[in-house]
């Protein structure tokens, strides 16, 4: 009995040390920065949030993640799949946000992706924005913003979400990770969020000022300018709600919609501009409580002028961009030291996901059955503390073309 009053009294009094010695860190540092990367807050994960729970001054905080692939060596359909195992340093992360005082702060989010630019790497702006708090519950924000989307675009960091890579519906139908420049309102009231947001336009020609690539038979995903010298003959409007209201749960929905073609014109008709009106619609479902993690998604996507989109592009026969798009995934997992006393948790989990980006195409062209897609994900996620996560899992992948290739997934991802 004394034993276990003698272990209660000194993990109180190490709490107590490890309170005291942030609290010195932040003296030292001037201001309040050393903040747990544990909440995330307005749909952002963790370490991105840190910036809105600092009293002043300089936050900082950041995630990172490497990925080792090992492919089958077969197809399918027995062929050979000629795809080499790869190891890739996926992302490194650096957040930086300044908080002016209680009504206005930055936040800011620098990507470094596979791990060199002299390499296959690149350096990316993945958001830059200022927030402007004007009564509670509207603020308002204005810069390189995340379209608030899905579950992914917003909230990616690695021990935020199961499975080793993210799902296919949220890379190639909501394109995460998808940012724009643009400006809009969000705010939190009586059990429900949302956000409201006008950007520029995706790009579905392409070959513009921001030198997206366009749309393509395998999604909306080249569309994305990515604030950088984004054409802004089109813009598009964004909205999303969620219901938040019973512990663990989360309801919503969000639909994106506006113009594509940028001012490009129909190669075979100058007179005839490029509309595409793009509208992607998701509902999204998540419950997280008592070592459960369930987590489901629907998205839709429809595209105008394809014809126009498919002349400009030099697309012919199966290479159509999808006048509608469709995906959606089930996933679900349980922390079997759930109840046990332990920092560490182990979750097993499966996923089933099915996409199809040429669901309907334009007269005159045909679907390639290659991008109509089933995957199936069984894997299992170590946590030894919160913010980092190894996540082991096997990949069947499915296509009607039978040219799937199977893959061994390992994930090693942080935060902080």
């Amino acid at each position: 009995m004394l034993a276990g009053q003698d272990s209660a009294q000194i993990a109180e009094i190490r709490r107590q040390i490890d309170a005291i010695t942030r609290e010195i860190e932040e003296l030292k540092l001037g201001q309040e920065i050393v903040v747990q990367a544990d909440t995330g807050v307005y749909g952002l994960g963790p370490a991105a949030s840190k910036v809105y729970r600092v009293r002043q001054g300089v936050s900082i905080g950041g995630y990172g993640e490497m990925l080792y692939q090992n492919f089958a060596a077969s197809r399918e359909d027995g062929s050979p799949s000629g795809q080499k195992d790869q190891l890739d340093f996926l992302r490194g992360v650096v957040y930086v946000g300044y908080k002016f005082n209680d009504r206005i702060l930055f936040n800011s989010e620098i990507e470094i992706e596979h791990a060199s630019t002299g390499q296959a790497g690149s350096v990316s702006l993945e958001f830059a924005y200022l927030d402007y708090f004007i009564a509670d519950p509207i603020a308002a924000r204005a810069g390189l913003v995340l379209v608030p989307m899905g579950f992914i675009n917003e909230q990616h960091e690695p021990t935020t979400f199961l499975g080793s890579e993210r799902p296919a519906t949220e890379r190639y139908i909501i394109p995460t990770t998808w940012r724009e420049n643009g400006l809009g309102v969000f705010g939190q009231v009586r059990g429900f969020a949302y956000r409201g947001f006008v950007v520029n336009g995706l790009d579905a020609v392409g070959d513009g000022s921001s030198k997206a690539k366009g749309f393509s038979a395998e999604g909306l995903r080249g569309g994305r300018q990515k604030g950088s010298k984004a054409v802004a003959e089109d813009f598009a409007g964004v909205a999303r709600v969620d219901y938040m209201g019973v512990l663990g749960l989360l309801l919503g929905t969000s639909v994106y919609a506006g113009n594509s073609g940028q001012g490009n014109v129909v190669p075979t008709d100058s007179s005839a501009t490029i509309g595409a009106l793009t509208v992607i619609w998701e509902g999204h479902a998540q419950y997280r409580a008592h070592g459960l993690d369930l987590r489901g998604l629907f998205a839709l996507a429809n595209v105008d002028d394809v014809g126009g989109i498919n002349a400009a592009q030099g697309y012919i026969g199966d290479e159509s961009v999808g006048e509608r798009l469709t995906g959606w995934y089930l996933q679900g997992g349980y922390d079997v030291l759930h109840g046990v006393n332990t920092e560490h948790q182990l979750v097993p989990y499966v996923r089933y996901e099915q996409i199809n980006t040429q669901d309907q195409v334009p007269e005159g062209f045909f679907a390639n059955p290659a991008n109509d897609r089933q995957m199936i994900t069984i894997g299992a996620e170590w946590k030894p503390i919160l913010n980092l996560a190894v996540k082991a899992d096997y990949l069947i992948n499915k296509n009607k073309a039978d040219t799937g290739v199977n893959q061994f997934n390992v994930n090693i991802g942080y935060l902080f």
